[in-house]
């Protein structure tokens, strides 16, 4: 079933330090997603990455944490394509976006990495066919102050826009596992217009 959602990858860092760090939005979104459906998450070595198998809306779906740091996230998502056999069509790259402010929340398919270093690593490995889930976290206004914005501790307003777009967007990850995009992207866009 092509176009059906069978892996969302969250991409971050690994390390207590990296944590509470808006770089890590994708694993923070993985883990709620952990959390809602049941699933833990395990450390599997020959993948570098952890994962987690969880049943929505009656299919198995995996999750994926990256534990190989940001900038070469795409060895071990290409790693966990390949062992089961799935298209990259069938891969959701959650991340966060300075390119969006905090409380904006964005789903598309395709496209290039806008400057995002494990997307462009995702990319190399994988090629530019997946569904993303943007995730703002907002800019510091100065591309020098970028990476100390985005490896510090997020503050308190900055993150719970960022849970909430979570919550938002794990509405919609059944509609995704069903094929339906547009759809899942039209209810996503919409319930953010309105709370906007």
């Amino acid at each position: 079933m092509s176009g059906h959602l069978s892996i969302i990858a969250g991409l971050g860092n690994p390390e207590e330090r990296y944590e509470q760090t808006l770089h890590n939005a994708g694993f923070w979104f993985v883990d709620a997603l952990a959390r809602k459906y049941g699933g833990e998450f395990r450390f599997e070595k020959r993948f570098d990455a952890e994962l987690c198998r969880v049943k929505i809306a009656a299919e198995d779906v995996w999750l994926i944490k990256p534990q190989s740091f940001m900038n070469l996230s795409g060895g071990p998502v290409r790693g966990v394509l390949d062992y089961y056999r799935l298209s990259t069509d069938k891969l959701l790259v959650a991340h966060d976006e300075i390119d969006l402010p905090p409380g904006t929340v964005r789903l598309k398919k395709g496209g290039g990495h806008g400057g995002h270093n494990g997307i462009r690593d995702v990319i190399g490995h994988c090629g530019a066919d997946f569904m993303r889930l943007r995730l703002g976290v907002g800019h510091p206004g100065d591309k020098e102050r970028v990476t100390g914005y985005v490896l510090q501790q997020a503050s308190k307003d900055i993150e719970a826009a960022v849970m909430r777009n979570i919550d938002e967007a794990m509405d919609v990850v059944p509609m995704l596992v069903e094929g339906g995009l547009n759809a899942a992207m039209k209810a996503l866009h919409t319930q953010a217009a309105d709370r906007a």
